[in-house]
């Protein structure tokens, strides 16, 4: 069996790849287990060391990596550039802070001592989703192995190339042999996977129904898993707000990506009075982004990462348009053998409708007019997704209030573009997943919190 890369710009082969059989998947499961029982005893030190020594490999080699992420799944180039810079600098964040996050905590009790300490578990299962084919990998991959697990990454069968080098990345570093591999299968391996013993712990960003699937078969086997899944996340923009950098600030989170991002803005939720100035604003500045080839670093957008995604979001558009919605920018296939989508803004959008109810991946903008703040909060809520929201004001206390207790997702932003820091938990809730990655809270997920107490 085969895994194919294909370039969506033109939609030709890049290279071909031998996928590896059931039993080549075990023998390195095994391998990466062995690494471990080694790796699990190494110092905080000796981890920041080679922690340090990774995100510098990455900072070295990050033209090459954003190349192959044009190639493969149609990043623009400027954009897979930041997400190298962004894959060292959590490398760096868990070298700086692994030690502390992972000392133990004394709790004063009866006992002469007690206290809390955080043991590596194993082996960690990573299924990571193409569309920050770097990124994705290394927010689980920093943590883990800082925290002394080691790593098997099943990524998306588009991104091969992708999953290769930054298993070399981690070789080039220093590793120890073997303490991350990429596992170049098809997704109907997965359930083997997780059910191999030597297998702890699975960790997934992708769709829902995908989370699902892992969370239900993980759960009947009693393993942790962490859920990233999908979002659409809602932009709240009231009567108060600068419209102009409102404006600004949401079209560049719906492009972002080419809009294939899971905290991308997808629901821009307007109060009435400023309705019309911020459609025409937004409207103009959509205009003006430029879609193209990926490799040219003028691009804005680049092609959607297969023929098929675009294709599922174009029919999300015309089914929109069919129940209602206006159309005002986009919504038209280009011509050719290629991925590519324009950006697209719908008006007029009411449940019922995919631009309101679904997750639109791909620079597609859905504006929802609101009577007041009280109906933008409620908009904002009436969704199955949690994982990101925002909401802009020139009243910081009042977006504050807003943002902190009243909108329902993982992370609230104010005035600004909803994004995962390596210093700050990311995660949803609802259907968007459980769990958070990054932070303290993320290198704590994988570990074993254990009590000792000593009379």
């Amino acid at each position: 069996m085969s895994i194919i890369s294909v370039n969506p710009v033109n939609g030709k082969q890049l290279r071909k790849y031998r996928a590896h059989s059931l039993k080549q998947v075990e023998q390195k499961i095994a391998q990466t287990h062995k690494a471990w029982l080694n790796w699990k005893n190494t110092s905080h030190d000796e981890r920041s060391h080679l922690l340090i020594n990774m995100a510098a490999v990455l900072q070295n080699r990050k033209k090459e990596f954003a190349i192959l992420m044009a190639q493969e799944m149609g990043k623009p180039i400027t954009q897979g550039v930041a997400e190298i810079e962004k894959c060292a600098a959590v490398c760096e964040y868990y070298a700086a802070n692994a030690s502390i996050f992972l000392s133990d905590q004394l709790i004063e009790t009866e006992a002469s001592k007690s206290f809390v300490s955080y043991q590596p578990i194993g082996v960690v299962l990573a299924i990571m989703p193409w569309n920050f084919p770097f990124w994705q990998v290394f927010r689980f991959l920093a943590p883990a192995l800082a925290a002394g697990n080691c790593g098997v990454l099943k990524h998306a069968s588009n991104v091969p190339g992708c999953a290769l080098a930054i298993e070399e990345v981690v070789q080039q570093a220093g590793f120890p042999d073997k303490v991350f591999q990429s596992l170049l299968v098809n997704s109907s391996m997965i359930e083997k996977i997780i059910e191999n013993e030597l297998v702890q712990a699975v960790t997934i960003t992708g769709s829902t129904n995908a989370g699902k699937q892992v969370a239900q078969k993980a759960g009947s086997l009693i393993k942790k898993t962490v859920l990233e899944l999908g979002g659409s996340d809602a932009y709240v923009i009231l009567e108060d707000a600068d419209l102009e950098k409102a404006a600004e600030i949401c079209v560049n989170s719906r492009i972002i990506n080419s809009g294939q991002s899971c905290i991308a803005a997808k629901r821009f939720i307007v109060v009435n009075p400023v309705q019309k100035e911020f459609i025409k604003l937004f409207l103009n500045k959509m205009k003006a982004k430029k879609m193209g080839d990926p490799l040219n670093a003028s691009s804005d957008i680049g092609p959607q990462a297969r023929i098929d995604l675009r294709n599922e979001l174009h029919d999300q558009v015309k089914r929109s348009v069919k129940k209602g919605a206006k159309c005002i920018l986009g919504g038209e296939l280009p011509k050719g053998k290629n991925a590519y989508y324009p950006a697209t803004i719908l008006t007029k959008v009411k449940p019922g409708m995919p631009a309101y109810d679904e997750e639109l991946f791909g620079p597609v903008a859905a504006i929802i007019t609101a009577k007041d703040e009280a109906d933008a909060i409620r908009i904002a809520n009436d969704s199955n997704f949690g994982l990101g929201a925002a909401v802009f004001t020139e009243n910081i206390k009042r977006g504050e209030n807003i943002a902190t207790e009243d909108l329902q997702a993982g992370s609230c932003f104010v005035n600004a573009s909803v994004k995962s820091d390596p210093r700050l938990p990311f995660g949803g809730i609802k259907q968007s997943g459980y769990g958070r990655e990054l932070g303290l809270f993320g290198i704590h997920e994988f570990v074993n919190i254990k009590t000792v107490y000593i009379t």
